[in-house]
């Protein structure tokens, strides 16, 4: 549920805040609930419309920071300190740098390409990817929560993962580019 959150909205700290709205709305409408379909396809579908609302919403603030005019003093903590907006954590403390070994950085550059390559995904195709490949729904109930066919539904996940596929080629190439030239 979080990853689907988290393909709609800026952050993972919003995105499991979705995650808790969702649940609020699940039992607050469960003496509703008619089982015209299962009932994970529909906590799915309330947990895929809070987070397309609470996404615009997001997307509306302004960061606090952006408010600040450049001719004033200089900011009391240095900004850098701070992660950016294409970190996990966009506006929180940076973490002190660690050693890591090389195989565990080279798997967090890989998921980190993967991440960012889902992200860029148009929105629908962001979705189907995510449900399917990242939460393990089958792909009848990914049709049904997104209310599209069956056909359609295989062809947004195939475009999405072929875009994934291809990002990830040209990270891999590269690398191997670069090692090559050591």
């Amino acid at each position: 549920m979080l990853r689907l959150a988290r393909s709609h909205v800026p952050s993972e700290s919003v995105a499991e805040e979705v995650v808790q709205e969702t649940w609020l709305a699940v039992l607050r409408g469960l003496p509703s609930f008619r089982a015209e379909s299962s009932l994970r396809t529909w906590v799915y579908q309330i947990l895929l419309n809070q987070a397309k609302t609470r996404g615009v919403r997001e997307r509306r603030t302004v960061p606090f920071a952006s408010l600040v005019s450049d001719d004033e003093d200089s900011p009391s903590v240095d900004p850098t300190r701070f992660q950016g907006p294409g970190d996990p954590h966009p506006g929180g403390w940076r973490a002190f740098p660690e050693e890591w070994p090389e195989h565990s950085l080279l798997s967090r550059e890989v998921l980190d390409v993967v991440r960012r390559a889902v992200a860029a995904l148009p929105e629908r195709q962001r979705v189907v990817v995510s449900l399917r490949d990242l939460d393990g729904q089958s792909a009848e109930e990914v049709a049904t929560l997104l209310d599209i066919s069956p056909g359609n539904q295989r062809v947004l996940l195939h475009r999405g993962r072929s875009t994934v596929r291809a990002h990830l080629e040209r990270y891999l190439t590269d690398s191997s580019e670069l090692e090559v030239a050591r």
